[in-house]
């Protein structure tokens, strides 16, 4: 559970740190928004579980790269584009690569990130319930509707720009009419 913590750190980070850097290329709304009223304020949501429950950096056993340590460091502080999980270090430049290239690659990049952090959510809420952590319980839950509505958000951008599909050009597994709506 505290390894859940850690990673979902870095992918809340990873998203703002995305978007921010798309809309310096591409200024579209939906990134700015969602990265500086939202995504600000989920890096902080998960900042104080880990200050709750972590009382050293070596408790997470699946960062693999250099410590950062962020426990205490406020969000427009820590390095963009850095994180101490390889797999979220290969996302980002994987994200910024494609994002970089057009408004509705960012949009799309949009929808990946989005589905990608529901997936890992949907995980760690069942890991979170198995553990009786209601408070992480919670902030999760908090975490995946905020995604699902950022995920609507980037299937409007596509669809205002023409992409009939939303984010179901993306195929699957980026395709989720499923998810609510509200």
């Amino acid at each position: 559970l505290k390894n859940t913590l850690s990673y979902m750190g870095n992918e809340e980070r990873l998203a703002y740190d995305v978007y921010n850097y798309l809309y310096t290329i591409h200024p579209l709304k939906q990134l700015t928004n969602i990265a500086t009223n939202s995504e600000s304020s989920h890096v902080k949501a998960v900042q104080l579980l880990i200050q709750k429950y972590i009382q050293d950096p070596s408790e997470f056993t699946n960062t693999d790269l250099t410590q950062l340590n962020y426990k205490d460091t406020p969000l427009e502080d820590m390095q963009a584009g850095v994180y101490d999980i390889s797999a979220i270090q290969s996302l980002y430049d994987t994200l910024i690569a494609k994002g970089s290239a057009s408004p509705q690659d960012a949009y799309e990049v949009g929808c990946i990130i989005e589905v990608t952090d529901i997936h890992d959510l949907d995980e760690d809420i069942i890991l979170a319930q198995n553990s009786d952590a209601s408070d992480i319980l919670s902030t999760f839950e908090f975490l995946r509707n905020g995604s699902y509505k950022h995920y609507w958000a980037f299937d409007r951008g596509l669809k205002s720009m023409g992409v009939a599909d939303g984010c179901c050009v993306l195929r699957s597994p980026y395709c989720h009419p499923e998810y609510p709506t509200n």
